[in-house]
């Protein structure tokens, strides 16, 4: 007789979100792409929010995609009622888009970037999330994924703005989440370490090959990782946690 050992198995969980519609900001590159096409292929109806014009990778991770920019409130209620009117509704929101800007010390900084990091990295998610709540608590079980970074648990030295907006989002993600616990919809965040995307070319090498060093791991982490506990965050399996945060640092968080 013989036996499959486990690494001769696939231990991955298979999800079906057939009959789902799932707003994706930030789909067009990066973790963003990666959740859509993910979602995609689990059998849910994907709409790319995306400032860039849409491109054929696009098109290959999602079957819809609307030019969006999440720092206008106009533009994101707008493509929330289309979505919601061509869809019959919307059930999963993740929000990926994101901007990390140049990495200096805080005096040397640029307060138009600054302001520029925080509207989109925090006001996005407030603008996204005002729009599509009231729309998700008609589904069965809303979820809504948003995705921060380490940097806004430990404050990164020369992103001071980027860890500000993240702190945000975290916090923006405890509030929401504790003031729909007694509704069907469930709002976590995902505070990754530094992911191996194009993100990381707004910043120097330098700073880079630090947030590296500081990994246990002493690696990037990828995008599928992400995409991976997104999909379960998103999924009915994650029912008794909400306002929660979830570290992929491999290792590098400490609380």
């Amino acid at each position: 007789m013989s036996i499959n050992s486990c690494a001769e198995m696939s231990t991955k969980p298979v999800y079906d979100f057939s009959g789902c519609t799932a707003i994706v900001t930030g789909g067009a590159s990066g973790i963003g792409q990666d959740v859509a096409r993910r979602l995609k292929l689990a059998g849910a109806t994907v709409v790319v929010w995306d400032m860039k014009p849409q491109e054929k990778t696009t098109t290959e991770s999602a079957q819809h995609y609307r030019q969006v920019d999440v720092t206008e409130i106009t533009q994101v209620e707008s493509a929330c009622l289309e979505a919601a009117q061509s869809f019959g509704g919307i059930d999963l929101l993740v929000n990926c888009a994101g901007f990390a800007g140049s990495t200096f010390p805080l005096q040397d900084t640029d307060p138009l970037e600054w302001r520029k990091i925080i509207n989109i990295n925090l006001m996005g998610v407030y603008n996204t999330c005002r729009a599509v709540v009231p729309v998700l608590q008609h589904s069965r079980a809303g979820r809504i994924v948003n995705i921060a970074s380490l940097a806004g648990k430990e404050g990164t030295p020369n992103a001071s703005a980027y860890s500000s907006a993240k702190a945000g989002v975290l916090a923006l993600t405890k509030s929401l989440g504790k003031e729909l616990a007694q509704s069907t919809v469930r709002v976590n965040a995902i505070a990754p370490a530094a992911i191996n995307t194009e993100l990381l070319h707004q910043m120097s090498p330098v700073h880079v090959q630090t947030m590296i060093d500081k990994s246990p791991m002493k690696r990037l982490g990828e995008c599928e990782e992400v995409s991976d506990l997104t999909l379960w965050l998103l999924s009915e399996s994650c029912s008794f946690s909400t306002g929660a945060v979830f570290d992929l640092s491999g290792g590098r968080a400490t609380y």
